[in-house]
């Protein structure tokens, strides 16, 4: 008789969407999702938003076929508490987010900070595989990191490893809400260009208008779209500096944006502590929401 199949649910958590994966044991994916995430509804809409996605995705597997489920937040759960620490979606903080997943599915779930997840897809299948030391990086409506040595995605004791989105870069700059001044999350993400944007001009773009508006030589839109290839060159500069990675892997929507492997590029260099960059800066491979993968392959 044949081995029963088995299959892998996984679950990217994003402020903006959240996207569901089925692959089954070849990682052929059967199915994809994204649906929005209800962040201006609350906690509690989150996760009966998770748990529906996971509930119809769980639907197209066979009866009795084993299948894991993982997911990937912004954020950490704490291994003594378990609560969430450090969600840039901040209603996360504080709550028993993976109990009350297992509670309401009545199955256990692996739950890992979203740009772990991104980074180990990456090295795993995509445009890190066969780097040894690999920076993942996601740039979204957030801004995270991951570090993978020789194909291990490392959380560390306090589950922050990578967390370079947390690093102050400017004393004087916006407040974030992880209560510090200027962090780089702040200065290159989606949320934060666009408050910057807000604070500078006192009208409201989003970050593809910003862009947009760079591209058509926009003053206002060129300057700020100036400032973000320049804060991505500090912030990715000094990261490489200190870690010395082979390879950095971009990811999240804002990795899209062309501009970043050229002029961005540009601007690393200029801030790298060496005269000649060698590190790939890369895009990735597996889409801009490839953490969805490796949140299927840490399911349990």
């Amino acid at each position: 008789m044949p081995e029963m199949q088995s299959y892998r649910i996984g679950i990217d958590l994003g402020g903006t969407k959240t996207e569901g994966v089925l692959l089954d044991s070849r990682d052929t994916v059967l199915t994809r999702e994204r649906r929005a995430t209800p962040l201006a509804e609350g906690y509690q809409a989150i996760v009966e938003s998770v748990v529906r996605l996971v509930r119809d995705l769980a639907s197209r597997v066979p009866s009795g076929a084993a299948c894991t489920v993982g997911i990937g937040i912004p954020g950490s759960v704490d291994e003594v508490s378990g609560l969430v620490r450090n969600a840039n979606s901040v209603c996360l903080i504080g709550r028993p987010f993976q109990a009350d997943l297992e509670r309401l599915l009545q199955r256990r779930i692996a739950v890992r900070n979203d740009a772990d997840c991104f980074t180990l897809a990456e090295c795993r299948k995509g445009a890190g595989a066969g780097y040894r030391l690999v920076f993942g990086v996601i740039m979204g409506t957030g801004c995270g990191g991951g570090i993978c040595l020789d194909g291990v995605v490392r959380e560390g004791p306090h589950r922050i490893s990578g967390e370079w989105g947390h690093i102050s870069i400017d004393p004087a700059g916006a407040v974030c809400y992880c209560g510090n001044r200027g962090c780089i999350e702040t200065k290159i993400s989606g949320s934060g260009v666009e408050a910057a944007y807000l604070t500078r001009n006192g009208t409201s773009l989003t970050m593809e208008e910003i862009v947009a508006g760079a591209r058509r030589g926009e003053p206002r839109a060129l300057v700020a779209f100036n400032t973000f290839l320049d804060d991505f060159g500090r912030s990715l500069g000094g990261l490489i500096s200190i870690l010395d990675p082979d390879a950095v892997v971009l990811g999240g929507g804002l990795s899209n944006i062309d501009e970043l492997y050229e002029a961005g590029l540009e601007r690393v260099r200029h801030y790298v502590f060496h005269n000649d960059l060698r590190t790939p800066i890369l895009r990735h491979r597996l889409g801009d929401s490839a953490g969805v993968f490796g949140a299927a392959w840490i399911g349990i």
